[in-house]
């Protein structure tokens, strides 16, 4: 049925739908909520009563989007949460083994950020999170990618079809991206601004048991980028 094939498409799954039908038997109810509808009217209907029905239903829709917003987003950045990056991760994992194509991730950590923190307090740190998950957001412009706070100052950049060099280049900007902000480290040695360290790891899915696996590669490289002197990407 129309139902199905609406609720069978990612994009169109999640609008709601009612059916307007003049088979009104009790089966062709049960069958029309049972496929997924979210109303049943039946002929001869009234207009009013139509529209204050569909009119309920956009409003269930907006609050049921807002909460899942809510629900995928971290409370103090505004960026996507980890639990939606989880989910993204596996979702593309799987369209990258069966499209046979490549997925990157970027590992960033805020460069020495508990002395920040101590020597600013808490609000300086939370403005300085703020500011720099958002100067991460706007660094990607394809609709696939994602950007996520991934825990305390560390944030995570998930990215479809990409090879390490061209994830390489991203990362690049993201680093010089923060340095422009220029918000100034009182304890930092370099150039006495907030940097950032990345790691940055890139595979054919088939080449990995996981996406865990993943995700540790590009933590090995952000590890590798602070030991070898913080403020630069490695991959």
């Amino acid at each position: 049925t129309m139902c199905e094939r609406l609720l069978a498409e990612p994009n169109l799954a999640q609008i709601p739908v009612i059916f307007l039908s003049a088979n009104n038997s009790e089966y062709d109810v049960e069958r029309g909520l049972s496929l997924g509808a979210v109303d049943y009217i039946t002929k001869p209907f009234s207009l009013p009563i139509l529209k204050a029905r569909v009119r309920n239903h956009l409003a269930l829709k907006r609050k049921s989007d807002l909460l899942t917003e809510l629900a995928c987003t971290d409370g103090l950045t505004r960026i996507a949460n980890r639990r939606h990056f989880d989910q993204t991760l596996d979702q593309e994992w799987a369209r990258s083994l069966r499209n046979h194509t490549e997925l990157a991730l970027v590992m960033i950590d805020i460069d020495e950020f508990k002395p920040y923190n101590d020597q600013l307090g808490h609000t300086a740190g939370d403005f300085c999170l703020k500011q720099i998950a958002q100067t991460l957001q706007k660094t990607l412009h394809r609709p696939g990618d994602l950007m996520a706070r991934y825990g305390g100052e560390e944030f995570i950049a998930l990215l479809p079809d990409t090879d390490y060099i061209s994830a390489s280049l991203i990362a690049e900007q993201m680093r010089l991206a923060v340095l422009a902000l220029k918000l100034p480290h009182p304890t930092a040695q370099g150039p006495g601004y907030v940097t950032v360290s990345l790691g940055v790891a890139s595979s054919y899915p088939s080449a990995l048991p996981n996406p865990a696996s993943l995700i540790d590669l590009a933590d090995e490289h952000l590890y590798q980028a602070k030991c070898l002197g913080r403020n630069q990407v490695s991959c």
